[in-house]
């Protein structure tokens, strides 16, 4: 049980993070927030290497390669979820994402070696089924002409389905790391390369002409935006992320420290239903039939997958 209130905790303050990112997308730019984000989660990730990662030495790794390479692995998958949020409801960002555990069954045979079944590999296409169906259902409503040519041009659900790809990777990656390096160690070069990649888009789209005002998809103005000085209020906000982040990451890996990964895992999909009421009280947002039998696919292949795996 507590390893299960970890989880449900870590869970809703990820969803906490994913609100606050939605709402500044209207109006700050992406790599404003990720580099507010990242200042901030220094704090918190440096008492994590002193009291329980081996200090700032730890950071000098005989896998340095292969720590940079997960953490630009992450810097893509966060950077296309958050970009999704400023053109999809949140319930379908979070429900594509969710896929991520699809594409580690696909990955871990080829690059870890292990041995998938058939009936996980079946799974896997009942996963994507729902990705379909969640990316095409409009279509079945309204105009489907119409909603089926914007389904199909509609780059933000790629960017919600890629953001899952490469964190798959990165999970795939970080099991090959976890033998010789802390949870401590892999946040620090995440957060690392986060601050590096945002400001580098910063510099970017501020030192040249403003190319949001010439596009008028969400997900392209939240990227191009240059950056605006925030009030108060979502100057705090903003900041938040830094400290939600790193208390996310810690309840999460308390939650598998305390109990069985098959037990806890499928309590995971509690940020769904959670997406999908935030959505609805703060936007108005009312997921379609469509969609919900989508993210029923999603988690039913999901928690089948989670079954068939050892405990650790």
């Amino acid at each position: 049980m507590p390893g299960i209130l970890c989880l449900i905790a870590g869970a809703t303050v990820f969803s906490m993070q994913d609100v606050v990112i939605k709402l500044m997308s209207g109006g700050y730019a992406l790599s404003e927030v990720l580099t507010v984000r990242c200042l901030v989660a220094c704090v918190p990730l440096f008492f994590l290497l002193k009291f329980g990662g081996g200090g700032l030495r730890a950071l000098k790794s005989q896998k340095l390669g292969l720590l940079l390479i997960r953490s630009a692995m992450l810097l893509v998958s966060y950077t296309t979820y958050y970009l999704s949020m400023a053109s999809l409801p949140l319930a379908v960002v979070v429900a594509l994402f969710f896929a991520a555990p699809l594409f580690i069954v696909i990955l871990s045979g080829p690059l870890l070696g292990e041995k998938v079944r058939p009936s996980q590999f079946a799974a896997v296409a009942v996963g994507f089924a729902g990705v379909l169906v969640i990316c095409f259902g409009p279509a079945f409503s309204g105009d489907a002409g119409a909603q089926t040519a914007k389904a199909l041009v509609e780059p933000a659900a790629l960017l919600a389905l890629g953001s899952a790809l490469f964190y798959g990777a990165s999970a795939v990656m970080a099991r090959k790391l976890a033998d010789t390096e802390s949870g401590a160690v892999m946040a620090s070069f995440q957060n690392i390369v986060f601050l590096a990649g945002a400001s580098t888009i910063a510099l970017i789209t501020n030192l040249g002409p403003d190319l949001s005002a010439e596009v008028s998809n969400g997900s392209l103005q939240f990227l191009l935006r240059p950056w605006a000085m925030p009030g108060t209020r979502d100057l705090l906000l903003i900041a938040s992320t830094g400290l939600v982040g790193a208390c996310g990451s810690f309840l999460l890996t308390q939650a598998y420290r305390l109990a069985e990964a098959n037990v806890v895992a499928p309590f995971e999909y509690v940020s769904i239903m959670l997406a999908a009421l935030l959505g609805w009280w703060i936007w108005g947002e009312v997921p379609t039939g469509a969609t919900y039998l989508g993210i029923a696919l999603i988690i039913g292949a999901g928690l089948y997958v989670l079954r068939g795996k050892p405990a650790v």
